[in-house]
């Protein structure tokens, strides 16, 4: 089947398919699924050893201009004045009337008058033009999605993957530096989505392929895998970090996913304050719960989820098999009454299968220890 011309490609497209990926749509990109070794061999090189993802599909738009900081802050609802520049800070984008998510992303502070946003693919050119909407007078909110790639070296040995390459490692966990690489400067930030200790390489597009090359070449004695959006998304699931348009969506607020810790609760403003307040007063009516099997059932999005066989609660929202625990686990979005260990059941093509309800992290993992 002939790919859609008006799908986005990565800078390291031509890479992708040298090394066999199999690639598909997200996001409006063609973006690599999986390589030769498969999503479970990649899945445990990053648990393991280390994994390289290409992840340049996510968002970059800048935030500039005397003020920038604090347009950001009064809009999105993390509190950006507890960080210091050089920090970075996972943050939401919500709706000011439903209160609902937008988008969740990074935002990287690099002085106060300049905030590097990294929002989700999809999302990026709604949350800039709310952004924009909003700015005031000498603050310019710009998409930058095809001027950087992004690159995530992700595993217990991506510290010695990224010092081989000569950039710096051994920051603290969402901190970030500037260093130059082949003549390009590169942000080097701890962070990640796999739960795992490990960076997000943002570099200039055309320095992308010389960074990726390196990291594959200097990765190889450390048991380094290319990994692509399935092991990606089996690495996030273990952890419970939520996806946008699965997890959590307009029509789910930051009270619901469990992520009012991203919110500051105190701040004067931030779009849908009002009535997230509110909710959080009251308590939301359903909230976000992970999904362990007893069994070996496999959940999958949109698989009904029930307390007994007549009494339905909602759906799955993510679901798979974990490579680390063996298992089928998940998370669903169900009413706050149920308790937060119950067993419910999960109807798996046809038939009912048992999980349990906990809270995830799934797998315990070093993200933020050295």
């Amino acid at each position: 089947m002939a790919e859609d011309p008006r799908l986005l490609r990565s800078p390291l497209h031509e890479r992708h398919e040298a090394l066999g990926a199999k690639m598909a749509e997200f996001g409006g990109w063609t973006m690599p699924l999986e390589y030769a070794a498969g999503t479970v061999k990649e899945h445990t090189a990053v648990r393991e050893a280390v994994g390289v993802f290409d992840v340049s599909h996510l968002g970059k738009a800048v935030v500039a201009g005397p003020g920038a900081a604090d347009h950001v802050n009064a809009t999105l609802t993390n509190d950006l004045g507890r960080i210091t520049p050089g920090r970075a800070q996972y943050t939401l984008c919500c709706d000011e009337r439903s209160g609902g998510i937008v988008d969740d992303l990074i935002a990287y502070l690099h002085a106060d008058d300049h905030v590097l946003l990294v929002p989700n693919a999809a999302n990026t050119a709604e949350v800039v033009r709310r952004l924009q909407a909003d700015a005031p007078d000498g603050v310019v909110v710009e998409e930058q999605h095809r001027e950087h790639a992004v690159l995530a070296v992700q595993g217990p040995a991506s510290d010695e993957v990224l010092a081989g390459v000569g950039l710096p490692v051994g920051h603290e966990y969402m901190s970030f530096v500037v260093a130059p690489f082949a003549g390009a400067d590169v942000v080097v930030c701890r962070t990640g989505y796999t739960g795992e200790r490990g960076y997000e390489l943002i570099a200039p597009a055309d320095a992308a392929v010389a960074l990726w090359d390196a990291l594959l070449e200097v990765g190889e004695p450390h048991g380094v895998l290319p990994c692509g959006l399935g092991a990606r998304d089996t690495l996030r699931t273990e952890m419970g970090y939520p996806l946008h348009g699965q997890d959590i969506s307009l029509d789910v607020t930051p009270n619901e996913a469990r992520l009012g810790w991203a919110v500051g609760w105190g701040k004067e403003s931030f779009w849908g304050k009002e009535v997230l307040a509110a909710e959080r007063e009251e308590g939301p009516k359903r909230v976000l719960r992970g999904l362990v099997a007893t069994g070996r059932g496999i959940p999958r999005p949109h698989m009904s989820v029930s307390l007994t066989p007549d009494v339905l609660l909602g759906e799955v929202t993510s679901g798979t098999f974990s490579p680390t625990l063996r298992k089928g686990i998940g998370m669903a979005l169900v009413p706050s009454f149920v308790a937060p260990d119950a067993e419910v059941g999960v109807d798996v093509r046809g038939r009912r299968e048992i999980f349990q309800l906990t809270k995830p992290p799934f797998v315990q993992t070093s993200v933020r220890g050295g």
